[in-house]
């Protein structure tokens, strides 16, 4: 039997979703990534119901990060038994996880060790991004993080269930275009989303209380895994970033942050941690934001707004200087909001995402030098301001990271 074959039959009776409830036991068993206490990497000791599950991750987590590595390598790298790694590598051998690559070149006497890896083709996962205003966007992405094929469909203004309308289609499309077996779909939404994937406020969207998780999944009987948009991309910053603690500003349509403490997503009781687009920014009133109130963030920031601000300068000798002082004042407007926060958490770090045009100029400085001038300076001195590293595809390759560690425990 060819090794798809043998594939499609391993995930065939496993269970209809690929990769599952027969796979994966708790913690990792479609686990939410976006829960108080899921940290994105297997660390430290768990109850002992949960620790097959956590060694296969741990196991999963250092050949993913590591590459192709002997059985011995994963067992003094992990510190479990070469019996345990022993039979949990033939486990997810068995699974399609792990492949077999040949013998180690090596110089030393003895049989030369087996070289083990994660099969990074035996699975893809479909990534969408649902917080650009004008169409919603999606993509096939491999184990890596890697683009493998993309798709969009216009927004055309649609909200409620015109608008999930063209998200089921969107998913529909890019799960027939997938090449191997789906490990999951991943969705970043606008809105306060809960860890079940229910959307229970999207304004923008005009969605309310929608199960998009659930109906994504009836749909297409895969895992499936709905956050915040902000906190979405975060995951994927997080993945190129040496700092455990790490704010990133998503700033589109809307604005919001995605905060990461200590390696762990934070969401807040309310699930609305990071909804900093409806504060409203000083006292001195401002423009009325969709929300009703004068002054939110969003309307000194979100890109619809900012850009016909630009837009409505006329040309002239003028129009550099006016430009200019429309971004810093922008970038005032954020460095305020964000001081509390910098302030109260002690973060070293702050990632912009959005139209770099806009952000990365004036508006940064702003931001920054307000930053410190309201902050500490001995507490903040170190403080990065900076552009995202993922460009436009953060939100696709956060949501790809979301499927990993939700499905497998690996980021």
């Amino acid at each position: 039997m060819s090794t798809e074959a043998q594939r499609g039959q391993t995930l065939e009776s496993q269970t209809p979703t690929g990769v599952g409830a027969d796979v994966l036991t708790a913690p990792f068993d479609n686990a939410p990534i976006f829960t108080r206490s899921r940290a994105l990497r297997p660390t430290g000791k768990v109850l002992p119901e949960h620790a097959r599950s956590h060694n296969r991750a741990l196991v999963l987590q250092t050949l993913y990060t590591a590459g192709a590595q002997s059985r011995a390598d994963v067992a003094r790298e992990t510190g479990l038994t070469r019996v345990t790694v022993s039979d949990l590598v033939a486990e997810l051998i068995a699974e399609g996880l792990v492949v077999e690559l040949g013998h180690r070149e090596d110089s030393r006497p003895g049989k030369p060790a087996i070289l083990i890896d994660v099969d990074r083709a035996a699975f893809q996962i479909v990534g969408v991004d649902l917080s650009d205003h004008e169409r919603f966007l999606g993509a096939i992405v491999d184990l890596d993080g890697g683009i493998v094929a993309r798709a969009e469909v216009p927004r055309d203004g649609a909200t409620g269930e015109a608008a999930a309308a063209l998200v089921d289609a969107l998913v529909a499309r890019l799960v027939a275009t997938a090449t191997a077996p789906v490990l999951g779909i991943g969705v970043g939404s606008p809105g306060v989303v809960d860890p079940q994937g229910v959307i229970r406020s999207a304004p923008n969207l005009g969605w309310r209380g929608l199960d998009l998780q659930g109906r994504l999944h009836a749909a297409s009987r895969l895992p499936v895994h709905v956050g915040n948009d902000a906190n979405v991309a975060v995951l994927a910053e997080h993945g190129s970033s040496t700092a455990d603690d790490l704010l990133l500003v998503k700033i589109g349509h809307g604005v919001g942050a995605g905060l990461i403490i200590g390696g762990r997503p934070v969401i807040g009781g309310g699930f609305a941690a990071g909804e900093i687009g409806h504060v409203t920014v000083g006292t001195d009133g401002g423009p009325r934001c969709a929300c009703g109130k004068h002054g939110c963030l969003e309307t000194w920031l979100a890109v619809p707004r900012l850009t016909a601000q630009l837009d409505a300068i006329e040309s002239g000798e003028h129009a550099a200087s006016e430009r200019e002082a429309i971004l810093t004042e922008a970038g005032r407007r954020l460095g305020i909001v964000l001081a509390p926060v910098v302030g109260a958490l002690n973060l070293s770090e702050v990632a912009l995402s959005g139209p770099a045009e806009l952000l990365d100029g004036p508006l940064a400085l702003a931001a920054v030098e307000t930053l410190r001038t309201r902050t500490m300076a001995e507490h903040n001195r170190d403080l990065r301001l900076r552009m995202t590293e993922q460009a436009q595809d953060i939100v696709l390759r956060g949501a790809a990271v979301m499927v990993l560690s939700g499905q497998l425990g690996v980021s």
